[in-house]
């Protein structure tokens, strides 16, 4: 699957002191393995880094904002942060600067330590945003397979995720409360693909991953763990909660940490067949402009292709259409003017093919203007 757009790059610039919560920095710090030491509990907290990451670092944090000194004393602790060498500082500020969810994903790979195959981070990074892909359409609507259907609600969620790649993986702040749809879905979905596959191999039957439909499971998301997984010796994605937004409701304190392996490869791949396979074609009535004409015989039957302006959530469809329906789209096309035909979604190719088509008439158009094309088709004029 393709989708049209895909996460921003990049590490944002420092956040702003004066907009920096205390409450939500001593979260954070606590979360990365920061340890407090000293201080009245009221006032401050001095904290140090995990171990002897960066022995000489030590931020003083506020406990509120309403001490004279706080702003002073968060622009400190920004600017040891930016300094510091320890690797959950850059974490940290990223979480500071954006106030979204963080998404984790790592493979485990065999051979030395510390040597990462050329393509892993690429297979990496696929995996990942064809994850939060699935998420963010599942998020919208649930079906056992997607393909080009959200295509563009995907890609809009994905322009909105910063992604920064590390030496212990990939990771990936979306937005939050804003975002939070998508990733609470894809959260219950792995949960549920986990029981799933758990399930197929203990009890050899299949129709957990059916049952799974409604948490968000999809062949989008069963796809993107095999290609968490394939190659390695174990894929994780874990998900720590925005401290700005809060924990969303129902998920409580408890850790998110998910983990598929090479032995899941197979029913993965089964729950993927299975998934494609029963999701049914959708019956549709589309408004599209007419964007390509293609046929073989000037008087026989011809293949348009659509670009959707309602009706069917992709961006494009093909359409085989006998003549006189294909010479009518050919005028609608000249025209300038959009056409609307009813048919099945198939979902063979990915839901881009609209089979058994009929009633397909030009639609936006002045009454007069509309029976002048019918008329000149009527009277034998050849379409393109």
């Amino acid at each position: 699957m393709t989708l049209p757009h895909g996460p921003r790059d990049g590490a944002p610039p420092l956040p702003d002191p004066a907009a920096v919560d205390p409450v939500v920095l001593a979260t954070l710090l606590a979360r990365h393995g920061w340890v407090r030491r000293g201080g009245p509990s009221a006032r401050y907290g001095r904290w140090t880094p995990p171990g002897d990451a960066d022995p000489g670092t030590s931020l003083l944090v506020p406990a509120g904002g309403g001490f004279d000194d706080a702003v002073e004393l968060l622009a400190e602790a920004v600017t040891a942060l930016s300094h510091s060498r320890s690797p959950s500082a850059r974490s940290i500020l990223l979480a500071l600067a954006v106030p979204g969810d963080e998404l984790q994903w790592q493979r485990e790979l065999p051979g030395p330590a510390g040597t990462v195959p050329w393509d892993d981070a690429e297979r990496l990074r696929r995996a990942a945003r064809s994850m939060l892909a699935a998420g963010a359409k599942a998020g919208r609507t649930r079906a056992a397979y997607f393909g080009a259907r959200l295509d563009t609600w995907a890609g809009d969620f994905l322009e909105s995720v910063l992604v920064v790649d590390g030496a212990g993986g990939l990771t990936a702040y979306t937005p939050a409360p804003e975002g939070r749809a998508a990733v609470t879905t894809l959260v219950r979905a792995l949960e549920a693909l986990r029981d799933a596959v758990d399930y197929r191999r203990v009890s050899g039957g299949p129709e957990a991953f059916e049952n799974a439909v409604q948490a968000g499971v999809s062949r989008e998301l069963v796809q993107s763990v095999e290609e968490l997984v394939r190659g390695a010796t174990a894929g994780r994605l874990a998900v720590a909660w925005s401290a700005a937004a809060g924990t969303p409701g129902g998920f409580g304190d408890r850790r998110i940490a998910l983990e598929f392996s090479p032995g899941d490869l197979p029913a993965l791949e089964e729950a993927a067949a299975l998934l494609e396979r029963i999701e049914p074609a959708v019956a549709v009535t589309v408004v599209g402009v007419v964007v390509r004409l293609k046929r073989a015989d000037p008087a026989g039957p011809g293949t348009v292709r659509l670009r959707v302006l309602g009706g069917a959530e992709v961006s494009e469809v093909k359409v085989r259409l006998a003549d006189p329906a294909y010479r009518l789209a050919a005028e609608a096309h000249l025209a300038g003017a959009p056409v609307r035909v009813s048919g099945r979604l198939e979902r063979r190719g990915g839901f881009r093919r609209l089979t058994h088509p009929h009633g397909l008439e030009p639609c936006g158009l002045e009454e007069a203007e509309r029976q002048r094309l019918l008329k000149s088709l009527g009277e034998g004029g050849q379409g393109a």
